[in-house]
């Protein structure tokens, strides 16, 4: 994983009786995660960095599951983080582990569980090398796809070892899939139900009596692993299923939402959106209403889902208009608009699915929802300015914008009214000498006083915009 160290510290003991001389105690993944997370809770320190919007709902119950030592399975429609939640339990590890150097599993020097580290524990003793392996080694992750095999999860016969002489019988011709050689981590599998059933069979005794069966051999391997995956609900119940066995042997079950409040939905998109482009706040909250807009709109297929992943592409969206307006326009620092909106809905339709019914109509519904939370953004954010003598100033003396106006001019033909300063303020706009924020804010404010019919607005050939 990205930002493994290279190497462990120095001073880690390299031998199995250096390991018993430093008074080593071993633990399993259940018990370690379970430590950590208790001492990061007493602590105070959040043990979830960079996830957003599940403190008092989604977070509790994981944290319940956890310290309760189960397995554990993520409901949840699409884009809702869960993968970003399964990769975050990395963090509750201990940062460093001692495992048998060379061991195909990563056993622990005072377990070995395969024939081989068995063998050589025996032959070696206190010799026996030991190495260290971070973290970021121990979670492992696997799409679910139809087309998994049971020797990708568990294992298969290696005909390479059988080539080499080994005899069929043997256990050492076994290659091991990726649930064992997950021992003593996480395994995360995403998509669970769409594993084929009798590939999540296969699962059965991993999660409830530990071991193993290939092609005929039964290993009792202890294996120690936390068990974690998703899944969607529409999966759950109609494409695939989690089989009732296998649902039965997960100790949790975690619903996920999507973010409850508009401020959790305008962080999330701050914390995960890569614009080019400055995107100020108000931009942000209008993407944020419009996306939880289109959660509620029966016109959209709410079983599909609007991934958080919508709002993200269409932050970067807006800030690629405001970079192609710098870019036509000659402004050295580009700055989202209110106009940049305007591309979000041709840009992202095809992210969403509409209902039947809806055909022909998508682009109306979607122009709609975005004038819609436009309105309540700029609602929320200049309650109690008077914009009266803005519009009056507007209609004697009309202010032009457009995707090919750049901000310098738009704030030249801005009115002197005292509204504006307000709204300045309001919007994070006052005390700069960049054009662009005083443009971006008086902009919601004239395309506010047009939504509520203060003023009329004006759509030229030239691809400019007159509020009048």
């Amino acid at each position: 994983m990205v930002g493994v160290p290279v190497t462990p510290p120095s001073d880690l003991p390299r031998t199995l009786g250096a390991l018993c001389a430093s008074g080593h105690e071993q633990r399993g993944v259940k018990t370690e995660i379970r430590d950590n997370l208790v001492t990061a809770l007493r602590a105070g320190r959040d043990p979830w960095p960079g996830i957003v919007g599940f403190g008092s709902t989604v977070l509790p119950q994981l944290e319940r599951a956890l310290l309760a030592g189960h397995d554990v399975v993520l409901l949840g429609e699409r884009g809702q983080g869960k993968t970003r939640l399964l990769r975050s339990l990395v963090e509750l590890l201990d940062e460093w582990t001692p495992v048998i150097d060379g061991s195909e599993l990563g056993e622990h020097p005072f377990e070995p569980i395969t024939p081989i580290s068995i063998r050589r524990a025996a032959e070696l003793g206190d010799e026996l090398p030991v190495a260290w392996r971070h973290r970021g080694e121990r979670y492992t992750e696997k799409l679910a796809t139809p087309d998994t095999a049971v020797a990708d999860l568990i294992g298969d016969v290696d005909p390479v070892k059988v080539a080499e002489g080994r005899s069929l019988g043997d256990p050492e011709t076994i290659h091991y899939g990726l649930v064992p050689r997950a021992h003593r981590g996480v395994v995360a599998i995403n998509e669970l139900p769409d594993l084929a059933e009798r590939i999540q069979v296969a699962l059965l005794n991993v999660m409830e009596e530990r071991d193993i069966q290939v092609r005929g051999y039964t290993l009792r391997l202890p294996l120690d692993v936390l068990l974690v995956a998703s899944a969607n609900p529409e999966d759950y119940t109609n494409r695939g299923r989690i089989i009732t066995p296998l649902k039965d042997r997960f100790g949790a079950e975690v619903r996920t939402h999507y973010p409850l409040e508009v401020a959790d939905e305008v962080a999330l998109v701050e914390q995960e959106a890569d614009p080019v482009a400055d995107v100020p706040r108000h931009l942000l909250e209008v993407i944020a209403r419009f996306t939880r807009l289109l959660r509620e709109s029966s016109a959209v297929d709410q079983g599909s889902g609007v991934s958080a992943r919508f709002a993200v592409a269409a932050a970067e969206t807006v800030a690629a208009a405001a970079l192609h307006r710098a870019a036509l326009t000659g402004e050295r620092h580009p700055y989202a608009r209110p106009i940049d909106l305007e591309s979000v809905p041709a840009v992202l339709r095809g992210k969403l699915e509409f209902s039947s019914g809806e055909e022909g109509r998508e682009d109306e519904i979607l122009e709609h929802l975005l004038r819609r939370a436009t309105a309540e953004t700029a609602r929320s954010r200049l309650r109690g300015v008077e914009l009266g003598e803005l519009a009056d100033a507007v209609a004697a003396h009309p202010v032009r914008t457009g995707v090919r106006v750049p901000a310098a001019q738009v704030v030249a033909a801005l009115p002197a009214v005292p509204a504006l300063t307000e709204v300045a303020m309001r919007l994070g706009a006052a005390g700069t000498e960049d054009p662009g924020p005083m443009a971006s804010a008086a902009e919601l404010a004239l395309e506010y006083l047009f939504l509520t019919r203060k003023l009329a607005k004006d759509e030229d050939q030239d691809d400019t915009v007159s509020y009048r």
